[in-house]
């Protein structure tokens, strides 16, 4: 019998103390807390003051020790390169324990920053695990960033050093990376003392002397070094929020927080045990890369896939299918950008046929909103709990999410669920007061947030009140709109600023989008607001459809008005939709709308460093300007 969520979400808000540190006792501690809450210097809350503990050693070491020694820690499958390779925990702790002597050799001590510029390779995660073994902040910076984007974060973390590969691959191109880093090293102020580069096969780069070393020779020289305990409230690493304006946040986690929040997730909400197969199809350089593909599975005792691919041309739609298969994946999390490139390609799932996916039990979505149609086409599809979970690079977790390893909820198309545990989770109106059931808002979450949630920003505990504290006092602001239910279910709409106004009507483009979706020939969409001179903002439509479509374009588009029409109403005013055939993304898989509201606009745009192919928004203007909307 599982645990209920019930008991253990109002244990969670009422007993908060006693609740965590229950939690807690799942983690190594090498000196346990004297507080569980230090609330006293508020809203700069901190989690489990007094403790010492070691990331490092509760992900590797510890299971080790407990019998875990020969069983796979990670999964290496890279298709871009051919190349499957198991790593056991025993060969994970002796790589990651000698690479973390090869930094301390090269001077690198507890409170020095590091920033790992690197793709999706084992290499990536010695280097994060080694930084957390020794106490040096890491900063993981996605693999290709232009060099300005780079230049920001080197001078806004100041790390004393800097660890790349010589290249990166993306499907059938090669990108070098030295030379990107070398770019950014020149615009950037700060200058990081040394930069260790690991030479992979497909190409190799040049050597600056005097600053540049060679991963594999250090390597040969390195002692293994043991974890050092540190404070539970040190940091552990910065991650950059990867938005396409300003200055990139530093969103810093701390040690302990993480450790507990992500061991607890992995059971609660994600219902895998240790020894089970767990795979997050992200980035390391996204948050969900650090807690799903690195940090939370191997804290748990899990076998986590590292995926150097693609949801669809590496070499088909059936690369996840091969995945699951071929390495008995139990959980897959990833974002329903993700699905819908496999529903267009493969709208009846063919490809699914060649593969026995027997062993997978979830599939988790997130990381934008998961509309109708993809979910019920994936719990078509494969016949299992299909999850549309919450959560944002600040909270580091789920902050709503059907905890599948607590008891389960129905499932509600187009929601996120109920609040995870420890979040207690509002929707406010413009002063701040909480709303009814089916009442559009903002989504904030009542302070003190769990542990794992950032307590600040780097080097910035102002901007850190500004941008999350001070619009609402007493809570996080999260900058996402939605609404909640009678039962509680909570239905996340996307963006503040993806909610306009029409003639002084307030529309949430992440509805419309839901009802465009929901059409049997679109395969996905992007609603956005354009200047309208009558009405102020006028919605504006951009469509996919799925592979095979041979209707005319014209019908299709009717079709979409009048069920935007039907199911929002005429004041909602969609009539402009352009057929294109790719949406602007982020490389993790977020439509660029605010891209393509300046393209629809007229105004001038710069194309994102985070965006997955530059050509796109010319794309995306060519169409609009044929069918008139431009």
């Amino acid at each position: 019998m599982k645990p209920s969520y019930e008991t253990n979400y109002r244990r969670s808000l009422m007993e908060p103390e006693a609740f965590w540190a229950e939690a807690a006792e799942a983690v190594h501690w090498d000196r346990k807390w004297n507080r569980v809450l230090n609330a006293s210097k508020g809203p700069f809350f901190q989690w489990f003051q007094g403790g010492m503990l070691n990331t490092c050693y509760n992900a590797l070491d510890v299971h080790v020790k407990n019998g875990r020694a020969e069983q796979a820690a990670l999964i290496y499958d890279s298709p871009v390169s051919g190349v499957v390779r198991r790593m056991t925990y025993q060969e994970l702790q002796d790589e990651v324990s000698r690479f973390a002597g090869s930094l301390r050799a090269l001077g690198l001590e507890k409170g020095d920053r590091l920033i790992i510029y690197m793709p999706m390779i084992p290499e990536a995660a010695i280097a994060m695990l080694a930084c957390a073994r020794i106490g040096v902040v890491h900063s993981v910076v996605f693999g290709g960033f232009a060099s300005q984007e780079l230049a920001i974060r080197i001078d806004d973390a100041r790390p004393k050093a800097i660890v790349t590969a010589s290249c990166g691959i993306e499907v059938q191109q090669v990108i070098p990376y030295k030379p990107l880093l070398d770019a950014a090293i020149d615009l950037a102020e700060h200058k990081p003392e040394v930069c260790v580069v690991y030479q992979r096969p497909q190409a190799r780069a040049s050597l600056k002397p005097g600053r540049d070393r060679d991963w594999e020779e250090l390597m040969e020289a390195a002692k293994p070094v043991d974890c050092l305990p540190l404070e539970a409230t040190d940091p552990l690493y910065i991650l950059y929020t990867s938005g396409t304006t300003g200055k990139p946040k530093g969103v810093v986690r701390d040690n302990a927080g993480h450790a507990v929040a992500l061991r607890w997730s992995l059971e609660h909400v994600y219902d895998v045990l240790p020894g089970d197969v767990f795979w997050a199809a992200s980035d390391i350089g996204w948050a969900v890369g650090h807690s799903y593909t690195v940090y939370g599975p191997l804290l748990h005792g899990c076998t986590s896939v590292l995926y150097q691919g693609k949801p669809v041309g590496t070499p088909d739609p059936g690369a996840f299918w091969r995945v699951i298969a071929q390495h008995g994946v139990k959980v897959l999390f990833t974002a329903p950008t993700a699905f819908r490139a496999i529903k267009k390609e493969d709208p009846g799932g063919e490809y699914l046929k060649e593969f026995d996916v027997s062993c997978l039990q979830y599939l988790f979505l997130a990381g934008e909103r998961l509309d109708p149609d993809t979910y019920h086409w994936a719990r078509r599809l494969l016949g299992i709990p299909v999850i549309d979970h919450w959560w944002q690079t600040e909270s580091g977790w789920p902050m709503a999410a059907n905890c599948m390893g607590l008891t389960p909820h129905a499932f509600k198309a187009g929601s996120a669920s109920k609040p995870v545990p420890g979040y207690d989770i509002q929707v406010l109106d413009s002063d701040g007061q909480v709303l009814g059931p089916h009442e559009e808002g903002l989504i904030a979450v009542k302070l003190p947030l769990p542990p794992g949630c950032l307590p600040t920003l780097w080097n910035d505990d102002q901007r850190y009140l500004d941008s999350y504290l001070s619009r609402f006092p007493g809570y996080y602001f999260t900058a996402d709109g939605g609404r909640k239910d009678e039962e509680g279910y909570l239905y996340v709409m996307g963006r503040v600023d993806d909610v306009i106004n029409v003639a002084g009507h307030r529309f949430s483009t992440g509805r419309m989008e839901e009802v465009v979706a929901s059409h049997p020939d679109v395969a996905e969409c992007a609603v956005v607001g354009a200047q309208d001179p009558l009405k102020g903002q006028v919605p504006l439509g951009l469509v996919v459809l799925k592979a095979g479509v041979e209707r005319g374009w014209k019908e299709i588009e009717r079709e979409i008005i009048q069920r935007v029409r039907a199911e929002i109403g005429a004041v909602a005013s969609l009539k402009r939709v352009s057929l294109v055939k790719r949406l602007p993304k982020t490389r993790s898989g977020k439509i660029l709308r605010r891209t393509i509201r300046d393209i629809a606009d007229g105004r001038d745009y710069s194309i994102p460093s985070t965006i997955d192919d530059p050509e796109i928004p010319r794309e995306i203007g060519l169409a609009l300007k044929e069918s008139g909307l431009g």
